[in-house]
């Protein structure tokens, strides 16, 4: 069995396919690209009767690379990484990291396998097989892929391995969730856990069991409380993740209540004015003068009168000598 560690941290439990199994795949798809390769060249060679042995010779080794080159490419590519022979055995190409092949791959994989297998008619690749403990060929490894069983005896009953709960634990373990401090949990671990639940289908029981022991490990060290006794560790991983769901749409669902009750400052349009028609341009006019209106007269004040001032009697003149007349 193969642990490919997958780029959400999730150790699948794939099991990789033996040489027999591999090796009557190869058979199975070469002897479809012969035939067709011979089918084509006598169709080819009954339509062209006229043609000289210089274009012939060319025509089918454009054909040759055709068939046993591009073809193999092209289908594994498309199906990824299911050709005729391995769809009939139940076997797939996958990358090292558990995810579908890509071009690339088969690239890589088409041209080491016209050398491997048809030049040296397969010696490398058999030893290659023995020797590698995942029983890879030589464009396996350069590639970075792996072929491996998707018809496994026994996978597929994941999700049917799960006890029922009864009603007294389902309630005790919806008080345990509404307890839980999910603030800790890594969003790493969140995506490790939906995926497992995915893919929950397609493992076999005992290799499901222990990818969710571990999985439920890393929850409770983030958590710090302990997985109820007696509910299955990928039961408890539903629950909880659908606890988490839970409360993200609660929160999403009051915040838009909020929102939704306070009127936006800029009208009804999500924080745009509503639209309006441009006004055509006005001809300027002069602001109108407005009459000026007199000030209220301020109240005088009274002016101090002057006090008259006693009169003296006139004086009688005097005469050079100083005498005074009698009056």
């Amino acid at each position: 069995m193969s642990n490919l560690v997958t780029g959400e941290a999730v150790v699948l439990g794939l099991r990789a396919a033996k040489l027999p199994s591999r090796a009557l795949a190869i058979a199975l798809d070469l002897l479809v690209e012969v035939v067709a390769l011979i089918v084509t060249l006598i169709t080819v060679g009954t339509l062209t009767p006229d043609l000289d042995s210089a274009a012939g010779a060319a025509i089918s080794l454009g054909l040759v690379v055709f068939f046993l080159v591009a073809l193999p490419i092209l289908i594994e590519t498309l199906s990824r990484g299911r050709s005729l022979g391995k769809l009939a055995l139940g076997l797939r190409v996958v990358r090292s990291d558990g995810g579908p092949v890509r071009f690339r791959h088969s690239l890589v994989r088409g041209l080491v396998a016209f050398f491997e297998i048809i030049f040296f008619s397969g010696v490398p690749a058999v030893i290659t097989s023995l020797v590698d403990s995942q029983g890879r060929r030589l464009g396996d490894i350069f590639s970075g892929s792996l072929v491996v069983r998707e018809r496994v005896p026994g996978a597929g009953r994941g999700r049917e391995a799960l006890p029922a709960l009864p009603p007294q634990l389902m309630q005790a373990l919806g008080g345990e969730l509404v307890a839980l401090d999910l603030s800790a949990v890594p969003d790493g671990l969140w995506l490790a856990v939906r995926q497992y639940l995915t893919r929950l289908d397609q493992l076999d029981p005992a290799v499901a069991l222990g990818m969710a022991q571990r999985l439920v490990g890393d929850l409770v060290s983030h958590t710090g409380r302990a997985a109820p006794y007696g509910v299955h560790p990928a039961a408890y991983l539903g629950a909880v993740l659908a606890e988490r769901q839970r409360r993200e749409w609660a929160r999403a669902a009051g915040t838009y209540g909020i929102a939704a009750q306070q009127p936006h400052p800029q009208g009804p349009y999500l924080g745009h004015q509503p639209y309006q028609a441009a006004q055509p341009p006005q001809p300027y006019q002069p602001a109108p003068q407005q009459a000026q209106t007199p000030a209220p007269a301020q109240p005088t004040q009274p002016q101090p009168q002057p006090q008259p001032q006693p009169q003296q009697p006139p004086q009688p003149p005097q005469t050079a000598g100083g005498f005074a007349p009698p009056a």
